[in-house]
């Protein structure tokens, strides 16, 4: 049985990975501090897993756990850009040396394969349409800068310590278990409990920025897929298709049979305004999503209607 390890495998995408390699009958290990990350996402495999309550920050705990393990996941993270403009401290505490911790304990445990869940972040307002790998990064919030920074860490430690490594660039991600009360929630969840219970949607901007979302078990999928793969480098995971933030609206609006109405309001600092994924680079290691916007959305909107 492989030993892999999940930090931040409490939390929305992670807890979707952990799922998933425990069925592939994996041994594995989650570390995760709950800052976002809740119990009740994993609590239907608690007893299948080790859980380990800790923080990435925490270089020796970090390198006790990983001993003997085949691969590691690295999605622990503040995963907010708001966030981040508000307290970019914190952000890189977490980010950026909470990543350089777990590149320093694989490396030293000789981990097979180290996957890295990076950001579209990193790509800003690129001029060109879709983005491709090779596009020089525009980074507009330190969350942006920190997650770049991170990536070229996993580089080095390829380059120099002989640690295969991968990072995955996700673009919007959404789906069952994405929180929509806490502060800087992301879109989707948010907008379905709103529509869900009749209230206004506020969309900061005009609505016509775009964005290219993927579903959770296609990001899950790409996770595996990198893992089990020789394949090393930086790759998009996305849909590849894009949505009007107004027609995402729209979208929700309809499949949840409810009207809510809209409110426009002035963008927020660090948000990008266009975003749409080439995806073609991550083939190589198998990646293709299989779920479109409307299937992804009937499956996260039911998740919010039996959570209420």
């Amino acid at each position: 049985m492989e030993k892999v390890i999940v930090t931040g495998g409490a939390g929305f995408i992670g807890s979707h990975l952990v799922e998933a390699l425990v069925k592939q009958g994996c041994r594995v290990t989650v570390i995760d501090d709950f800052s976002t990350g809740k119990p009740d996402n994993i609590k239907s495999i608690t007893k299948d897993i080790e859980l380990i309550k800790g923080s990435v920050t925490d270089l020796p705990l970090l390198q006790k756990a990983f001993k003997s393990a085949d691969f590691v996941f690295h999605l622990a993270a503040i995963a907010s850009v708001p966030q981040s403009v508000a307290n970019p401290a914190a952000s890189h505490a977490v980010n950026n040396t909470g990543t350089l911790n777990a590149l320093q304990a694989a490396a030293q445990n000789k981990v097979k394969k180290f996957v890295f869940m990076s950001s579209a972040a990193i790509y800003g307002d690129t001029p060109t349409m879709p983005i491709k790998e090779d596009m020089d990064p525009r980074p507009k919030s330190p969350y942006a800068v920190d997650k770049l920074s991170a990536e070229y860490y996993c580089r080095v430690f390829q380059d120099i310590y002989a640690l295969p490594g991968i990072s995955l660039r996700c673009f919007n991600v959404y789906g069952p278990r994405q929180d929509p009360n806490v502060e800087y929630a992301a879109a989707i969840p948010l907008f379905i409990r709103l529509a869900l219970a009749g209230k206004p949607i506020v969309i900061y901007g005009d609505g016509q920025q775009t964005r290219d979302y993927v579903y959770v078990k296609d990001v899950v999928a790409a996770n595996i897929l990198a893992a089990r793969s020789s394949v090393t480098g930086i790759f998009n995971i996305s849909s590849g298709v894009s949505i009007t933030i107004n027609e995402l609206t729209a979208l929700i609006i309809k499949l949840t049979g409810n009207k809510s109405k809209i409110i426009y309001e002035k963008p927020r600092p660090g948000d990008i305004v266009h975003s749409l994924a080439d995806i073609t680079k991550a083939t190589a290691f198998g990646y293709r999503p299989a779920y479109a916007m409307e299937a992804g959305l009937a499956e996260t909107i039911k998740y919010h209607k039996d959570a209420l």
